[in-house]
């Protein structure tokens, strides 16, 4: 049996004796998403809830894979809710009984705030909010991705807008997701990608610009361009290392084309300045093409900038309306040991040496999609609220251990103080009796199996865009 979709077994296995746990007379549950606090940042760009509930909550739980399920916990170790589970899938024809509320993903939200609301929707089966805990709360991934890709976005974007005539049209480009290989699975790349996607759209990720597609209605969401890797070059030898030069150009150099081609493969200087800059640069110039030259090795800061210089003495460059210098025929783009940090230590020295950062790309792999966790933002999911004999219950915890730790009690909405460019998140309570509050940032995407809300990639970018 294929079993992606049986979101029964994707739980924690205590999680299956949980339904046991909970006080007598219990109907109801009510839990939420949130970044308790960032180390790293203090807002959050919300995104991939919509990929988990397409994937996962709207597929319809089948009687065999409440038998698997059966079968595999109790050989497990754990008291199977098989009544509970065969309620959903005959009764209820396998649609989950829950009411998903959440912010609109691309909504830059400061973090200890609530971002998205599981509710349960039937008393028979109340606890299968706990249950589905496991597999939703792992868009905390998503969401640092794209939070990080939008902080990039944000610094990329200080540089452009001192050093270039139109930064509007650069920035989509200026940070390219090199991350595929760099992650645990096939799934962590396509799910790493579509979050970078929301901030940018130059991507190696296949995997990612194929999930943008199905899960959020972008035909064609990122872009790439024919560049190459150090066997296509070092396979032609080190005597031969200009042939590979040349190669490159025949192949790809056409009028308005981009081509990259990494150029430290023996000795960088000598690539730029004598390969480059000498022996290819009539070619280079006669075919209208953009040359991207790929350092990839040494301090990142001192070497771009190094290149910089040695570009400019050999092909020249123009100043534009900002006073910054603009290379002719050529680029750079730096992909190793790129992170925020040494892309700010960059674009400072590049811009203080009178560099546009228009001269400027980056590529990031592993830093981007995988050099984080789910501690890097503190993401959990709680229960703050449950009804027990028609009575609603606050629920939360406060560890005299690290009062860090403390939840959120109630059942909560988020909502929006203040009008326009001037106003401000706020979690509150929601009234007794209503699902939400008038002034709600919230939108319900999901109830009882159904999908209501379907954004395409394009409307998150825009939402993000306002954050920048």
């Amino acid at each position: 049996m294929n079993t992606t979709e049986n979101y029964l077994i994707d739980t924690d296995s205590y999680k299956v004796s949980h339904y046991l746990q909970y006080p007598p007379g219990t109907t109801s549950m009510f839990s939420y998403i949130e970044s308790r606090n960032g180390s790293e940042y203090d807002k959050t760009i919300f995104f991939g809830l919509q990929y988990y509930l397409k994937k996962y909550l709207s597929h319809r739980v089948t009687v065999d894979e409440v038998e698997e399920a059966k079968t595999f916990f109790e050989a497990h170790g754990e008291p199977f809710n098989y009544e509970g589970w065969m309620y959903i899938a005959k009764d209820l024809e396998g649609k989950l009984p829950v009411r998903i509320r959440a912010v609109p993903e691309g909504t830059l939200v400061p973090i200890s705030n609530i971002l998205v609301s599981i509710e349960s929707t039937d008393p028979k089966v109340f606890w299968v909010v706990s249950w589905i805990e496991t597999m939703i709360l792992r868009i905390w991934y998503p969401i640092t991705v794209s939070t990080k890709s939008h902080k990039i976005r944000q610094i990329i974007m200080e540089a452009l807008e001192k050093s270039s005539d139109d930064p509007m049209s650069e920035i989509n480009f200026k940070l390219h997701d090199f991350g595929s290989r760099g992650v645990s699975s096939q799934e962590s790349a396509m799910i790493g990608d579509m979050a970078h996607l929301v901030n940018f759209m130059g991507t190696d990720t296949v995997v990612g610009v194929r999930g943008a597609a199905k899960y959020y209605n972008a035909p064609m969401a990122g872009f790439s361009i024919p560049a190459s890797e150090h066997s296509s070059i070092t396979s032609w030898g080190k005597d031969h290392e200009v042939d590979a030069y040349r190669n490159m150009l025949n192949q790809f150099a056409k009028p308005g084309a981009i081509v990259a081609c990494v150029s430290d493969s023996y000795d960088l200087w000598n690539a730029i300045s004598n390969l480059w800059g000498t022996e290819l640069k009539e070619e280079i110039v006669r075919s209208g093409a953009t040359l991207v030259v790929r350092p990839d090795s040494g301090n990142p800061s001192d070497i771009v900038l190094q290149s910089l210089i040695l570009l400019d003495e050999k092909f020249g460059s123009t100043i534009n309306s900002k006073g910054y210098k603009v290379l002719n025929n050529v680029r750079v783009i730096q992909g190793d040991g790129i992170n925020e940090r040494s892309i700010q230590e960059i674009l400072d020295k590049a811009l203080g040496a009178g560099f546009s950062a228009t001269n400027l790309a980056f590529g990031m792999g592993g830093a981007l999609l995988q050099g984080l966790n789910r501690d890097t933002q503190k993401f959990a999911m709680k229960c703050s609220s449950i009804t027990v004999n028609g009575e609603e219950r606050d629920v939360f915890k406060d560890p005299k251990t690290d009062h860090g730790k403390i939840s959120k009690a109630g059942r909560l909405d988020l909502i929006q103080l203040g009008v326009q460019d001037d106003f401000e998140y706020v979690t509150v309570k929601i009234e007794y009796g209503k699902v939400a509050w008038n002034n709600s940032v919230m939108r319900t995407v999901y109830e009882n199996g159904e999908l209501l809300v379907d954004d395409t990639l394009e409307t998150i970018r825009k939402r993000a865009a306002k954050g920048i």
